[in-house]
């Protein structure tokens, strides 16, 4: 039961990156959903930009000084929380095919959806324990790279009026 309930808990904190997400950045969220219909475009854009900070963090993390070994554990981990907001389009991407009736009035339920049945996925032993995972953290990154320079291409340069929108990702300025 042991094993169960941490599978269930390690499970549920991705969902919970999901949808912490899609409520905090909506517009992004969908701007990272739109790029996965290049899954392969995302795999190796995500692989060149994850793999050069998790080696170097990998490397510095087994020095003894102990600054130094906590920007290596951090230069590893930011790119996995950075795949997780990214794959947040994947997710709302697989919840929009699963359609309900009170899409228009919950829209988070579409990414709540997918991301149960994304998780599901990583039960598979060996494909989804290790290969799944890693590709839906790869592809995020990418996701959310292309997202990010896409937005700022079509940001205006000067904020409509009365929005107080300055910044492209749509947070307050």
């Amino acid at each position: 039961m042991k094993i169960v309930f941490i599978v269930l808990g390690i499970l549920t904190v991705y969902v919970s990156y999901w949808l912490l997400a899609q409520a905090l950045f909506p517009r992004l969220v969908e701007g990272t959903s739109s790029q996965y219909s290049h899954p392969f475009k995302l795999t190796w854009l995500g692989l060149g930009i994850v793999l050069p900070p998790f080696a170097l963090g990998a490397v510095l993390s087994k020095l003894p000084q102990p600054g130094v070994k906590l920007l290596g554990l951090t230069l590893m981990i930011v790119p996995g929380l950075l795949g997780l907001i990214g794959s947040a389009g994947l997710v709302l991407r697989i919840g929009r095919g699963l359609p309900a009736a009170n899409d228009s009035i919950q829209p988070w339920k579409r990414v709540l959806r997918g991301g149960i049945v994304l998780a599901l996925t990583f039960l598979l032993p060996v494909v989804g324990w290790i290969i799944i995972p890693l590709w839906v953290l790869v592809t995020g990154v990418g996701a959310l790279t292309l997202a990010v320079r896409e937005r700022r291409r079509n940001a205006p340069t000067q904020p409509a009026e009365g929005t107080g929108d300055l910044m492209p990702l749509g947070l307050p300025g």
